[in-house]
């Protein structure tokens, strides 16, 4: 089957959306935020290699979602992308490991039997709509005042609605379906 690949923008204007008709990540997601993250994925290490504006690449399921800083134009870096992507496809491994980077903070992904609820919820309401545009969020941190903190993966990262509307979104729905006290803060940085 030949690999075709579709190009999409996202609500973030510094984000485009690369989708294939294979896998480039199995199972989860992950973010890298630089080149010396690629250790276990040389795809995303030549990706960061081509311009760099380039600020994060975001795999999941079948697309890598791209971010630039906003200092070039798409149009001076798409068709690269796109290129280097379909040349490198055949020999990515969509089973690659992933580590935490080196230079991350000590927040993880938080765990429980509310976070799980919690992740039901945002599963049901506002993952797919996050995920057709390119990115994703992953709860932090869920403390024993009702304050959720979460990170903004992919396009949602840097995406000036993500900072407004989405988390609002996302705490009136939390409040509505599971309790109304909760706050949700953005996290800057994992």
């Amino acid at each position: 089957m030949d690999t075709q690949l579709m190009i999409q923008s996202t609500p973030n204007p510094n984000a485009l959306k690369f989708v294939l008709n294979k896998p480039v990540k199995s199972e989860g997601n992950f973010t890298y935020k630089n080149a010396s993250e690629c250790e276990h994925n040389p795809l995303a290490k030549v990706l960061f290699d081509l311009n760099a504006a380039i600020g994060e690449i975001y795999f999941f399921d079948n697309y890598i979602t791209i971010t630039q800083d906003g200092s070039v134009d798409w149009d001076d870096i798409e068709e690269n992308v796109r290129k280097t992507i379909l040349e490198k496809i055949d020999a990515h491994d969509p089973n690659f490991k992933t580590e935490e980077p080196k230079q991350a903070s000590t927040m993880t992904a938080a765990s429980g039997p509310e976070i799980d609820k919690i992740n039901a919820i945002l599963d049901e309401t506002v993952r797919p709509a996050l995920q057709m545009d390119g990115g994703d969020i992953q709860l932090l941190d869920y403390s024993k005042d009702k304050q959720l903190k979460i990170f903004y993966q992919g396009a949602c990262g840097s995406c000036p609605s993500a900072a407004s509307g989405t988390l609002s979104a996302i705490e009136n729905i939390l409040r509505d379906q599971f309790d109304p006290d909760i706050t949700v803060e953005m996290a800057e940085t994992m």
